[in-house]
């Protein structure tokens, strides 16, 4: 190990290692999913599905505990979070605070939208040498985080790949489908649709469009994705969604990327999911004020803004201005 680290301390050599270890992930993230697939199977895929909504229509939980439960709220987080349970504090606080001013919501937290299996980077055996260095990283090793974030960007890449991303979107689904299911067991019994809202921040977006048809599919629900910054293709997810609100700060410098690089997203393909909904105003983009990207002043920071208002408060005043949210 100090061997290692001695020879990634001189700078060319830890250039050559950065761009060995993007170019290797380019490679091989597919890799992953496919052998999640070949393991798991589409068969099998779907005897979870339906044993899922099995268990919840004879769970006698389901009758009691739901009938005031109509709405989850799912977060899906962004590439720079390495584990579904280590969310940055302002995200923990911004699905707090929206559980308090919305008591008929649950909020699903434990999803994390960079792994077919839900996996942290930590339990993975490639990439748990550069997680350890990460977790104590100082001064030039610092660079470890932005490898490990450019390996959460392959896996957002993946789902806006139209080879790979069914795979990879319906495995991100099932786990949302589960961790809903974990919290609070899912009522069918109603007329009425649950109210399902899956908000992200960067990449975790695009995921949460990938996986938005076929939720829609599986469950009694009306989707709305709620973006934060979120860099998106235009084609996963705006059929299937009832409404997307897209947030976007002054100064992230981030979120253009995507109606820059995606086709989809341009004006002039006009018969792309994105432009027609963008037609159909099932799409609103939000100015949200001087954010930016993510740290104390993002979406969730908890700096002070202009008007003495922290940037967290400010994101929580405009989500619940939305008509989505049950008192």
């Amino acid at each position: 190990m100090d061997k290692i680290l001695g020879w990634l301390r001189g700078g060319l050599n830890l250039l050559i290692f950065a761009v060995f270890l993007l170019l290797l992930w380019g490679t091989l993230a597919p890799v992953g999913t496919l052998v999640w697939w070949l393991e798991k199977g589409g068969k099998e895929l779907e005897e979870d599905i339906g044993e899922l909504v099995e268990r919840n229509d004879r769970d006698p939980r389901s009758a009691s505990a739901n009938k005031n439960v109509r709405c989850y709220i799912v977060f899906l987080t962004g590439v720079g979070d390495m584990s579904a349970d280590q969310l940055a504090s302002g995200e923990e606080k911004f699905l707090d605070l929206l559980e308090q001013d919305h008591p008929n919501c649950v909020t699903v937290r434990e999803v994390f939208p960079y792994s077919a299996a839900n996996q942290d980077i930590g339990g993975q055996p490639v990439f748990e040498f550069l997680w350890e260095i990460s977790q104590e990283a100082q001064g030039w090793l610092e660079v470890t985080d932005y490898l490990l974030e450019i390996r959460n960007l392959w896996r957002m890449a993946i789902s806006a790949d139209n080879r790979y991303g069914e795979i990879y979107n319906r495995a991100i689904a099932l786990t949302i489908f589960q961790q809903m299911e974990k919290q609070q067991p899912i009522s069918y019994s109603s007329d009425e649709p649950i109210e399902l809202i899956l908000m992200g921040t960067s990449g975790g977006v695009q995921i949460a469009l990938g996986a938005t048809p076929y939720l829609k599919q599986w469950l009694p629900v009306e989707i709305t994705v709620v973006s934060f910054g979120g860099v998106f293709n235009g084609n996963e997810g705006f059929d299937a969604a009832q409404h997307v609100y897209h947030f976007r700060g002054d100064r992230d410098w981030i979120e253009p990327i995507g109606g820059i690089i995606f086709p989809s997203r341009w004006r002039w393909t006009v018969g792309s999911p994105y432009n027609r909904a963008r037609r159909q105003d099932r799409y609103t983009s939000i100015d949200s004020g001087s954010h930016e990207h993510n740290g104390d002043e993002g979406y969730f920071g908890q700096h002070k803004a202009e008007n003495g208002k922290t940037y967290l408060e400010l994101t929580v005043e405009q989500v619940n201005r939305l008509p989505i949210l049950p008192e």
